[in-house]
């Protein structure tokens, strides 16, 4: 087995400890963030970031194990998994040591010397292989308490204290020190309790200062997006839902809308939807931004939060070699997503068909978000032989024609070409409708679609084979 324990890297002339947070003036419903938040974000972020290189993680007081034995195959060998995680970008400035077991890499992570982090955020990378029984002790947990009678008994390292006998060890200083000597040198198995994703995706981020204006909000954001493809990628799945929460500065908000189901001061909310499961963080940058954009914030932002609401399982896709087959630019969706997020979703409108026999009622148009959820199932519709006779442009509102000698005329008198096709439609809906259509040619508007009313006209007076029954234009044939 092979583990390698990893911790955050203590800051420049200040305690390993990461600082207290800034204290909000006492306002009434405000939310106070504490230093225990920042630690469980720092290390929530560090644990996702960890999970992409094996699913077996433990937090051990302020650091990380991993046991990364089982993935080496997958990586393509311990040299190769070592250096694709020594060359990743974690969210913190780290220091790391390995070992056979979990105990000897948290010894010699321990036994290094404080040093100031590098300016990226990049794991520091240096053989540690101090031997095991060269290590201090107070690189092992279990052994701190005792440090002081330890010392006084001439035990400073990990090898003088193995030395003294098991059952004196045991009575004095308890069973404990002994278990965790042996499975520090892999006489007994390490059990701990790995860490897993959650469910659901929910990541807070302080701001380092108040942000007055909401497209820069948009900074912040990018980190979120890029813990929310973390979680994504090892999830193996895809958004199609998200939402953004910010919380105003309670002293200087004089917005009106509070959320009921908050505790802590004024919130603003975006939601964001994908009419597919996506993990492409640009395009949800994107989209933000337009959002953003067109908020204005009543008081400044002091914190930020992104929730996943809907994620589904991406399958796998398949990628041709061929240049030409290789997709450039936005897909239709994207394009169709962020048109309606800079112009509004009312402004952009997809068809939708309907469950009716009448031609203009078989489609609606509908915003484009209220069909970003493909319904479940979906009717199988066949057509008939005589759909070819349908025309390439339907009226919106049937056109009367003028009759003479009984006669349609559109543009001068017309030839019907085919037909009759005979419908009859709406009678449990109480507007019953009979209508004959036929293919006809124009001399100067060419091939249209007109149809007759089978019923007689209310107070037609007409008289040639119909009594008065209406001819309608209905279509246009490109």
């Amino acid at each position: 087995m092979h583990w390698i324990a990893v911790q955050a890297a203590p800051e420049p002339q200040a305690d390993a400890r990461p600082g207290p947070v800034p204290e909000l003036a006492p306002a009434q419903g405000a939310r106070v963030y504490t230093q225990a938040d920042a630690l469980v974000d720092v290390y929530t972020a560090l644990a996702w970031w960890a999970l992409q290189f094996t699913p077996l993680v433990a937090r051990v007081e302020q650091a990380l194990v991993l046991e990364v034995s089982g993935s080496e195959r997958l990586f393509g060998g311990r040299a190769a998994l070592l250096q694709r995680l020594f060359a990743s970008q974690p969210p913190v400035s780290l220091q790391h040591a390995q070992g056979e077991t979990s105990l000897l890499a948290l010894g010699r992570l321990w036994a290094q010397t404080p040093e100031a982090p590098i300016a990226a955020p990049v794991l520091q990378a240096r053989p540690l292989s101090t031997p095991i029984d060269q290590l201090p002790l107070h690189s092992l947990a279990a052994a701190r308490a005792h440090l002081p009678t330890l010392q006084r008994l001439g035990c400073s390292h990990w090898g003088q204290l193995r030395a003294l006998p098991r059952g004196g060890l045991a009575r004095r200083f308890g069973a404990a020190l002994v278990d965790a000597l042996d499975r520090a040198y892999g006489k007994r198995p390490e059990l701990y309790p790995w860490l897993t994703l959650p469910e659901v995706f929910d990541a807070p981020l302080e701001l380092s200062a108040a942000v007055e204006t909401a497209p820069a909000l948009l900074f912040g954001a990018r980190r979120l997006l890029a813990q929310l493809l973390v979680w994504l990628r090892a999830r193996q799945r895809g958004v199609l839902a998200l939402e953004l929460l910010w919380e105003l500065d309670a002293r200087r908000s004089n917005a009106l809308h509070v959320d009921a189901h908050h505790s802590g001061g004024p919130q603003g909310r975006l939601e964001l939807r994908t009419a597919e499961a996506t993990q492409d963080m640009q395009h949800l940058q994107r989209l933000l931004g337009e959002q953003l954009a067109r908020v204005t914030l009543p008081a400044p932002v002091l914190y930020l939060r992104l929730r996943s609401l809907q994620t589904q399982a991406l399958g796998g896709e398949s990628h041709s070699l061929l240049p030409e087959d290789q997709r450039k630019g936005d897909s239709l969706h994207q394009m169709l997503e962020r048109l309606g997020a800079r112009l509004g979703r009312e402004q952009v409108l997809c068809v939708q068909h309907q469950a009716r026999h009448l031609p203009e009622q078989m489609q609606a148009w509908l915003p484009w978000s209220a069909l970003a959820a493909p319904p479940a199932k979906k009717a199988t519709q066949t057509l008939s032989d005589q759909a070819a006779l349908l025309p390439t442009w339907l009226l919106a509102v049937p056109q009367p024609l003028p009759l003479k000698d009984d006669a349609p005329q559109y543009h001068g008198p017309l030839t019907l070409l085919a037909g009759p096709q005979r419908l009859e439609t709406g009678w449990l809906e109480g507007e019953p409708a009979l209508r004959d259509y036929f293919v006809a040619r124009s001399a100067e508007a060419g091939l249209v679609w007109v149809y007759r009313e089978r019923l007689a006209a209310s107070g037609g007076s007409g008289s040639h084979a119909g009594l008065g029954l209406r001819w309608y234009l209905h279509g246009l044939f490109a």
